[in-house]
């Protein structure tokens, strides 16, 4: 086995996008409504093209919610605050098959965010062009 980061064929690579998004201005009614999360954030990663393994969720009392979702792809997750009708959003795929960025804005648009920041970071090493290989 060889560590020069080309992975044998079929293998991926070590590389993905991180979504962080924070949004504001969401129906509080919403954001403490573990079905309707729950929902809107399976729909949206399927929308934007992720395999989704497995789903927890747990309602806080005396409000907000947390939504975590496994994916063949890495994960995601949000973290609600229904008292400020804000959100924390988290989402991380590796590969090409899922668009973090379409999931995000998807998700934003499903709870009708009125202020949206969202922001990608690179993660591992870029994939090598087929030229470099």
């Amino acid at each position: 086995m060889s560590y020069d980061r080309a992975p044998e064929p079929g293998v991926g690579f070590f590389a993905g996008r991180h979504v962080l998004a924070e949004f504001d201005g969401v129906d509080p009614l919403l954001l403490n409504d573990l079905g309707f999360l729950r929902e809107a954030l399976e729909s949206s990663l399927r929308d934007a093209g992720a395999t989704i393994c497995d789903v927890v969720a747990k309602q806080f009392e005396p409000q907000g919610v947390t939504v975590l979702a496994l994916l063949s792809e890495s994960h995601a997750s949000i973290h609600t605050y229904p008292e400020i009708g804000s959100m924390f959003v988290d989402i991380f795929t590796c590969g090409e098959t899922a668009d973090p960025e379409l999931a995000a804005a998807l998700l934003r648009d499903r709870l009708g965010a009125l202020d949206a920041r969202i922001n990608t970071v690179h993660r591992g090493h870029p994939v090598p062009s087929e030229t470099a290989r």
